[in-house]
């Protein structure tokens, strides 16, 4: 009897209820490069601002031309080379100085 009573609410329940178009809303972004600064590189005065933001002090920029731009700083009671990308703003090596 529960065989016959599953089978009729199957069925019941495929008249019953409606078809409904399946909606599958699907938003892929793909970006290359950074959303930072709108995609341009960032200046040697960002760069700067940014390794504040992580935790460094006493920031200094030694170089800021080419594809990386070099600081010196503090953190941790310690001094650290740091290169930075000009492009995006990642901290790409990070040294202690001796």
């Amino acid at each position: 009897m529960s065989r016959w009573a599953t089978v009729f609410a199957a069925i019941w329940l495929a008249l019953v209820v409606p078809d409904a178009p399946a909606a599958a809303q699907v938003n892929i972004q793909i970006n290359v490069g950074s959303t930072l600064n709108s995609g341009r590189g960032i200046s040697c005065w960002e760069g700067q601002r940014m390794l504040e933001r992580r935790g460094f002090r006493s920031i200094r920029a030694l170089d800021c031309r080419g594809r990386f731009f070099n600081y010196t700083g503090r953190r941790n009671s310690a001094w650290w080379w740091i290169d930075v990308q000009a492009r995006d703003g990642r901290i790409v090596r990070l040294d202690r100085r001796r």
